[in-house]
Formats: C-alpha cells, sequence, structure tokens
C-alpha cells in the first residue's frame, strides 16, 4: 500500500471510530436529505458522502458473537423525496484476496458482498434484504416467519469498486420500489452487514446480542426519513412471448406448435402500504428449467422454488409459522397454469398485514374427475402484528371445481416469551369433496414448538400432527396421518485456537405414530458441523431411524458426511454422502441404499463461470440383494457474463435412469426487473429410435431428439 494512501486510511478509520462512540449512545439514525443525488458510480467522491452521518464498529455474529473484523467497515445514509441513498466503504488490507465475480444478479453469495436489511415499517415483521458485491451485482431478498425468500426481485441500483484500500459501493434504492408507513416522518429500522468470503465471517451494525441468537427482526436500529413523499405508485407490464416447439413424429422433429402471445400486468399503490396487482393472460415462463432431483422411490412429493413473477409481490406475508409437516399453507407452484391473476397485498394499517390471491387454473382436459375447464383458486393471508417480532394470523386456501372441492382454513402465530425464547404454532382445518355426488370428507393439524437461541445453544421441541384426511391442495403437506413430538438441541463451542472457529452438536429426538397402524417411529439422531477459519466446513451423522409404510415398520438409519466451502478464489465445492438402510414404495419391501452429491464452481477469470454438480442414488433390496435402481444426473452450467445486464448460459443436463438428455441455451438482456430480452433454445434427447417394423419406438443406445423448443420475451416496466 502507497503511504499516501495508509495515512488516508488512518484518518477515516479514527474519524469514523471517533463519530461511532458518539453514535453508540444515540440509537437512531438521521440520514441526510439531499438536493442533489449522488452519482451511484461505486467511487464515494460526492460531497453528499462527506456530510452524511457515518456508523462504522462492526462486530461478527458468525461464526461467533462480538468479534472485531480485520477489517473496517464505514456506512453513510442520505434521502432525498424519492429515493434512500446509501454508501459503503469495505477496507481491506489484501485486496487481491477479495472475492468478486462479474456475474448475474442473485448469484453473489459466495463473493464478498454489503448488505442492507431494512424493516420499512420498523414494526419487526419482515424485512428487505439488499446485497451488493464489489462490482455492484445485485441479490435481493425477503425475510419474514423466520425464513428468506430469494425469490423476488425488486428495481434498485448499485455500483461497486475495488481499488488498493478495498473497496467501495454505493446504492439507491426508489421509494417506489418499497412498502412503507403512511406517515410522517417515516420511521424505519436498519441492519447492516458485511460478509467476508475467505473467513467465512459475518459482522453488523448494530452488534447483535448473543443472548438473542439470529434475531435479526429484534436486533435493529431506527431510521428515520421526514417529508418523503408517498406514491400513489402505478407500474404496466407488458410482455410479449413467442415460442416455437417441434415433437419426434416417427423418427423425424416435425413443428409442434408456434404460438405469440401478449400479456399485460399492473401494479397500482392504494397507498405507500397496500398494493393492487392484477394481471391478464400472465407471462409466467421460467428463465432457467427447474434443476433435475432424484424422483423414483418418492413417499411425498418434490418441492420447487416459486420463479414466476406474479405471485413474488408480499410473498414473504404467506410464509408459516411453526412448519412441520405442514410445510406450506400456501405453495403457489400448486397453481400450475393460471390464465389470470389478481392479488391485493400490504398494511392496512400498523398493526394489520393482509394478502389476497385470486387465480384461475385451467385444468388438463384429460382428467375425468375435474369437469371443467378451470380451477379456481382463493388465497386468504392476515397477520396482526403483536410486541416484538410476534405476531398472530391466519390463511384460508381453496381449489373450487365445477364437481368437487378442497378448502382449508387456520391460523399460526409466534409469541415472544423471553429474550431468547419464542413459541411457535399453527392448526389447520380442512374440507375434501371428490365428487358432486361425495360427502366432504373433513381433516385438521395442528403443530406447536418452543424455539431458543443463544450464540450458545439453539434448541426446538414441540409436537405435530396431521391426521390422515387432512388434505391442503393449494398448500405443502408432506405427510399426514401422523402425530410426533420432540425436538432438537444444538450446544455450539468455541475453540480458542487451533483450524476449527466452531463445532456444533445436534442432538435430534424425534418419534412418530402412523395414524394407520398405531405403530411407533423412531428417529434419533447426533450430528456434529466444524466450521474451519477458511469458510470451509465438515459435517458427520448417525441416524437410528424407523419408518412405518403400509402398516409395517422398517429400519431407514443411516451414517452422512458432507461438508465443502471455498478453495481458492477461483474453486467453491460441495458434497455430500449417505448410506443406509430404506424402503422400496413401490413394492413395500426392506433394502438399504446410498446417496452421493458433489459440485463444483470453477471461475477461471470473473466473468466466466463453469457450473458442474452429480447426484447418485442407487437402492438394494434386503431380501436378494439384487439392484432395483440407479439413478446418476450430471449437470453443467456455463455462464458468460459480459455486464451486469448481459449474459449467455448453456445448461446441459443427463439423466442415466430416464435415458435423457436435456440441453437449454439462454441469452438474457436484464436492465432492470421487468426490463427484459431473452432469447431461449432447449432440447430433449432419449436412448431410442423410430423402429419401422413395429411403427414405435425401442429402446436403443443413440440419442434421438424428440423435443426442440425456441423461445422470445420482450417485457418492459413502465413505473408512473
Amino acid at each position: 500500500m502507497k503511504p499516501h494512501n495508509k495515512n488516508c486510511f488512518q484518518i477515516i478509520v479514527s474519524l469514523a471510530l471517533s463519530l461511532s462512540v458518539a453514535f453508540a449512545e444515540k440509537t437512531t439514525i438521521h440520514p441526510l436529505r439531499v438536493s442533489s443525488a449522488p452519482s451511484i458510480d461505486g467511487k464515494l467522491d460526492d460531497s453528499v458522502w462527506k456530510e452524511a452521518p457515518l456508523v462504522t464498529s462492526f462486530r461478527t455474529f458468525i461464526p461467533d458473537f462480538g468479534k472485531a473484523m480485520p477489517e473496517s467497515t464505514v456506512v453513510w445514509s442520505a434521502y432525498d423525496d424519492e429515493n434512500l441513498y446509501f454508501a459503503f466503504r469495505s477496507f481491506d488490507p489484501h485486496p487481491e484476496l477479495i472475492k468478486a465475480e462479474m456475474t448475474s444478479r442473485d448469484n453473489i453469495r459466495p463473493n464478498d458482498w454489503v448488505c442492507i436489511n431494512l424493516d420499512s415499517f420498523n414494526d419487526q415483521q419482515s424485512l428487505y434484504c439488499l446485497y451488493v458485491n464489489p462490482y455492484g451485482i445485485q441479490s435481493d431478498s425477503r425475510f419474514a416467519a423466520n425464513a428468506e425468500d430469494f425469490s423476488v426481485d425488486l428495481v434498485w441500483y448499485s455500483a461497486g469498486t475495488i481499488d488498493p484500500e478495498g473497496y467501495s459501493v454505493e446504492v439507491r434504492v426508489p421509494l417506489k420500489s418499497l412498502r412503507y408507513a403512511n406517515t410522517n416522518p417515516v420511521t424505519m429500522s436498519i441492519f447492516f452487514e458485511r460478509f467476508v468470503s475467505r473467513r467465512g465471517e459475518h459482522a453488523s451494525f448494530p452488534e447483535m446480542d448473543p443472548k438473542q441468537g439470529y434475531q435479526f427482526l429484534s436486533e435493529m436500529s431506527p431510521i428515520v426519513y421526514p417529508d418523503v413523499k408517498h406514491f400513489a405508485l402505478v407500474e404496466v407490464l407488458p410482455a410479449y412471448t413467442h415460442t416455437e416447439r417441434y415433437k419426434s413424429q416417427q423418427g423425424a422433429l416435425a413443428k409442434d406448435a408456434s404460438q405469440g402471445e401478449l400479456s399485460l400486468t399492473g401494479k397500482y399503490g392504494i397507498t405507500s402500504d397496500l398494493i393492487l396487482d392484477a394481471t391478464y393472460n400472465p407471462d409466467f415462463s421460467q428463465v432457467e428449467a427447474d434443476a433435475g432431483q432424484v424422483d423414483i422411490n418418492l413417499r411425498s412429493p418434490l418441492f420447487f422454488a416459486e420463479k414466476r413473477p406474479f405471485f413474488l409481490e408480499g410473498s414473504e406475508i404467506f410464509n408459516l409459522s411453526a412448519a412441520d409437516w405442514v410445510s406450506n399453507a400456501v405453495y403457489t407452484r400448486a397453481v400450475v397454469n393460471p390464465s389470470l391473476g389478481i392479488k391485493l397485498s400490504g398494511k392496512l394499517d400498523k398493526a394489520n398485514t393482509v394478502a389476497l390471491i385470486y387465480a384461475q387454473d385451467e385444468l388438463a382436459r384429460e382428467n375425468p374427475l375435474r369437469l371443467g375447464t378451470s380451477a379456481k383458486i382463493p388465497l386468504v393471508r392476515y397477520k396482526h402484528a403483536l410486541s416484538d417480532d410476534s405476531f398472530i394470523g391466519g390463511f384460508y386456501s381453496g381449489r373450487e371445481l365445477n364437481t368437487s372441492f378442497n378448502r382449508a382454513v387456520g391460523a399460526d402465530g409466534t409469541i415472544r416469551v423471553s429474550q431468547s425464547g419464542v413459541v411457535e404454532f399453527n392448526t389447520f382445518f380442512s374440507s375434501t369433496r371428490t365428487t358432486d355426488v361425495s360427502d366432504p370428507v373433513d381433516g385438521n393439524s395442528f403443530a406447536g414448538f418452543y424455539r431458543h437461541n443463544t450464540r450458545d445453544l439453539d434448541m426446538r421441541i414441540g409436537v405435530s400432527r396431521v391426521t390422515q384426511d387432512f388434505a391442503a391442495e393449494a398448500g405443502f403437506v408432506g405427510r399426514t396421518g401422523v402425530l410426533s413430538a420432540g425436538g432438537y438441541a444444538s450446544p455450539k463451542f468455541y475453540p480458542t485456537d487451533g483450524p476449527v472457529r466452531r463445532y456444533d452438536v445436534i442432538l435430534t429426538i424425534f418419534p412418530t405414530r402412523d395414524d394407520a397402524s398405531g405403530l411407533w417411529e423412531t428417529l434419533s439422531q447426533l450430528t456434529v458441523r466444524a466450521i474451519f477459519t477458511n469458510s470451509q466446513n465438515v459435517q458427520l451423522r448417525g441416524k437410528y431411524s424407523t419408518e412405518v409404510y403400509n402398516g409395517q415398520r422398517f429400519e431407514t438409519s443411516d451414517v452422512a458426511i458432507s461438508g465443502g466451502g471455498p478453495f481458492s478464489r477461483q474453486i467453491n465445492a460441495n458434497f455430500s454422502y449417505r448410506m443406509g438402510k430404506a424402503i422400496l414404495f413401490t413394492t413395500t419391501e426392506q433394502g438399504y441404499t446410498s446417496r452421493a452429491t458433489a459440485s463444483v464452481v470453477y471461475q477461471p477469470w470473473s466473468q466466466l463461470e463453469f457450473n458442474g454438480s452429480a447426484t447418485y442414488q442407487d437402492f438394494y433390496r434386503d431380501s436378494d440383494g439384487q439392484k432395483i435402481s440407479e439413478v446418476p444426473i450430471f449437470r453443467l452450467k456455463t455462464t458468460y457474463q459480459f455486464n451486469q445486464y448481459l449474459f449467455l448460459r448453456g445448461i446441459g443436463e443427463y439423466n442415466k435412469f430416464r435415458r435423457t438428455f436435456t440441453s437449454d441455451f439462454l441469452a438474457s438482456f436484464t436492465y432492470i426487473p421487468g426490463t427484459v430480452v431473452y432469447l431461449g433454445y432447449g432440447s430433449l434427447y432419449e436412448r431410442k429410435r423410430w423402429d419401422t417394423t413395429t411403427n414405435g419406438y425401442t429402446a436403443d443406445e443413440d440419442f434421438l431428439e424428440t423435443t426442440r423448443g425456441f423461445f422470445m420475451k420482450l417485457s418492459y416496466l413502465w413505473r408512473l
């Protein structure tokens, strides 16, 4: 480091530290109101940052609490009528070790980054989380009910630069992108965060209390914005999608469909905290297909994350407290082929929040039980905020058809009972009729847990009950006809020296009774996790367990090892291996299985990334040792990022069990979420051929392209 830069560094740090002492006595942040907006270029040379109040004295909370980072961090705050502004100076005496990629949005988690966690209502119920890496690449999420959802995409602006003293970041957040109280002044609360990749270390301002663990919502600093605008937000999002599809007919590809569709989505801000969305012929196209999962010998359905834009506004409001066998009261991927949708979400007042969705789901005509052309899907969520981060709420979800229906109604809540402990619960009642002549079948569920989190101990104990006849077709239910009780306790240990930063020991005991048979299942599991100074981790697990299926009890005990992390600035790798007893559900037989997964991300330079993964699972029958199944899946995703807006990506996936190979290619330009151009191509190859003697397909070792598709999507976000 040059002497001049070093002196500058010392002066800034000394000033920041001296001001932070005074600031520590004043818990509320008052950003600078500006008449001239700073330029968002990541250079921190605007006069705004010489006058704006700053905070520093970041302290760690992962892997341990209360430690000073070797690198200093300074954050400035400002605002005007329409925007919030933030600037970060992240000092680092080893800038050559900073992990940063020129990558696509929402792909920066392995990088160094800073984050603005913003509770825009100051009610300790939910957060906007705005992450930025040293190149200014964004990731964003919403956090509520102890769950973080990265599927949301907000409109905001950021830039970053790396220099010999570390890196700096500037952020502009339009108030139109946030939901906030219709008051003056507007009081929010904030929690600044910094992550150093090479050590796996998280630090924050304000400092987190080790007696509260990771209770982010209750550990934030108020930030006050007088005289900001309250917008009657109007957004219009027209989109055009054109697709060409080809299918194999008698061994040769022939055009199957050529279709162009216009869609229109609108958003209207009734107030700054209550939003109405509506869409006709909505474009729910997914830019990237779901990654392949092992889909054989399953007792429960696979869970897929929501990726479709219309459902994402206010999606965090639907997060369920005490999730267990009923993991989602509302699972919007259950709305398979919607033709229209209407949604109202936001605040009715300071304490009361609502989210209402009505969607019309087009039905598959070949299903004889679902007479009619569409299902009506009403979804309702209500939350009432209590003191601290406590709340109580209610749900209604339905699926209405001409001759049948499913309806579920329930309540949930989180009640803080101490500085480190909360009580969580949910309970639901369902009614289902399969045809117009059948009587409705009723069911119910309940889950209640006590959760305790501190620096030294995490714990969750409680009970969960789902009756055999409970159904929530618009939710996600892992299993019915069960009663479970127990939980886990996880003490944490912090060595004073050596390569390990923290040990976690997790003891889980959770027996379950199967209603149909009256038999009890056992789950007794011990896990030990080591977190190393270089951000890598290794986890060992031993489990004794049984599971009841079709009135019989089977052993499902296993041993497992997993781990991974960054091995250099260019390579990040993870692995897992499990070996143990299992059930063959198709024939109700005891067997044993092994499952291995491995993934490697290799980045030879900042704009090019190779992401490879492999999954292997087999099953052997106990009675004769015969191998019943073997499922290898290999996937490679290659991405070249020209700049923060434009990338090219190719994905290839081979499923040996299905004897298929899929390829997907995408050119993507995203200026802001909503203003996009996509050009894509995909193919499905199967190991089969057309046999002219039988006029049918037969298995073969060569690949035949059986499906091909092209698509183009254009959309533009108008914000008035």
